[in-house]
């Protein structure tokens, strides 16, 4: 994929990312088209804004399902271009408004159908932000906190899966299986064994809370720090 960051004809910096027949051109700030739909800086927010005046109670009609598809697939677009410049925390923060769109559409979904044609993609979009986020932390944090920010996202796609009772399938899944493979070779490149959080779960599990207690001292002690 071939995408750089370029200036804009008014010293701003927007991303290009060629696609078939042309080039796709994306604003590094707010919505990725630099819209502002019904006044607000996102869809997310208008539909946020909504839901406070409605008090919670409404479906979406037509043309806002066509407004919300417009930008999961904006950010989506955005979100692959920071994976591939390198730019991870960005790609975390779109990421998180993606799932949080996700969530106000389902919640006021006019339908089944069209709630499962958005919520299918969720693990996806959990994978990409598993990936952005552990490449972030390797970068700033090391890599123990890179294999925590894998663990972690593995445990919320396992939970997408228990929602929706195909946790059978979790261990087989393709992105699950990539996410795994990133943390193991974290693990054998830095060698790294059991991180401090696995420990104390382990610990827990276990019921050495003596060990617990220590670890998660140990844990605040590096947070702090």
């Amino acid at each position: 994929m071939s995408v750089r960051i370029v200036k804009g004809t008014d010293g701003r910096d927007v991303i290009q990312m060629r696609v078939d027949m042309g080039i796709l051109q994306l604003e590094t700030r707010g919505r990725p088209d630099g819209t502002t739909p019904e006044g607000a800086a996102t869809y997310l927010d208008h539909l946020l804004h909504r839901e406070l005046e409605a008090q919670g109670s409404f479906k979406l009609t037509e043309e806002e399902c066509s407004e919300v598809d417009r930008e999961f697939m904006q950010y989506y677009h955005r979100r692959i271009c920071w994976l591939r410049l390198q730019y991870y925390r960005r790609a975390v923060i779109d990421a998180d408004h993606t799932l949080k769109l996700m969530a106000v559409a389902h919640q006021h979904s006019p339908d089944e159908e069209w709630s499962a044609s958005h919520e299918q993609y969720r693990p996806f979009v959990w994978f990409h932000r598993t990936q952005a986020e552990a490449l972030a932390e390797l970068e700033e944090n090391g890599p123990e906190e890179a294999i925590q920010a894998v663990s972690h996202g593995l445990d919320a796609i396992r939970t997408i899966f228990v929602e929706h009772e195909v946790e059978d399938q979790f261990e087989t899944d393709e992105l699950v299986i990539r996410l795994v493979e990133l943390r193991e070779s974290l693990r054998k490149e830095y060698d790294v064994g059991r991180t401090l959080q696995e420990q104390l779960d382990d610990a827990v599990e276990s019921e050495q809370y003596e060990l617990a207690a220590e670890l998660r001292d140990q844990l605040a002690r590096r947070q702090a720090g």
